[in-house]
């Protein structure tokens, strides 16, 4: 069972100086808006979608939010900045769904945090590099673990579609 999904924010403009501001391109909304598809076609709605603070991640949370359930709820969580700590997310995540056990998540943030999400909910040194809308399917209990699934980006749905 895929409970919880670890996903990069879509392509977003040029870095600039102030960084947390950056839009997606149109590129980056179409390629979210394929995964947003794809997430719907092959799993259950998401109960929380959390995401950084960054405008590209919460543009990337509400197109994903756009196709889920209306009980779905999005969430800004400002630990899931570029630079943030895995392990201490992995700890707060852990007490957030213990009383949920069986909540689904999403979660959107950036390069080089979600590669270090993907080992810290799974197992050490598999710790893969993210391309822009790329997303990680992973069964996670707490108490057990996790183990990654799939993983598929907006280049390989793309190719999946032909």
């Amino acid at each position: 069972m895929v409970n919880l999904v670890i996903m990069r924010h879509g392509e977003a403009e040029p870095l600039s100086t102030n960084d947390s501001q950056r839009q997606l391109t149109t590129r980056g909304q179409h390629d979210v808006n394929q995964m947003a598809l794809w997430l719907q076609r092959h799993y259950a709605a998401f109960d929380w979608i959390w995401t950084s603070p960054y405008l590209r991640t919460r543009q990337t949370a509400e197109l994903m939010l756009a196709k889920q359930a209306p009980f779905s709820q999005l969430e800004v969580i400002p630990e899931l900045v570029p630079d943030g700590d895995a392990g201490l997310f992995k700890a707060y995540f852990d007490a957030r769904v213990s009383d949920k056990p069986d909540a689904r998540v999403l979660l959107v943030s950036h390069m080089p945090l979600v590669s270090f999400l993907v080992e810290a909910f799974t197992k050490p040194e598999q710790a893969p590099v993210f391309s822009t809308a790329q997303l990680a399917c992973i069964d996670y209990r707490p108490e057990m673990g996790g183990r990654l699934l799939e993983r598929l980006s907006p280049q390989e749905l793309a190719l999946l579609s032909v």
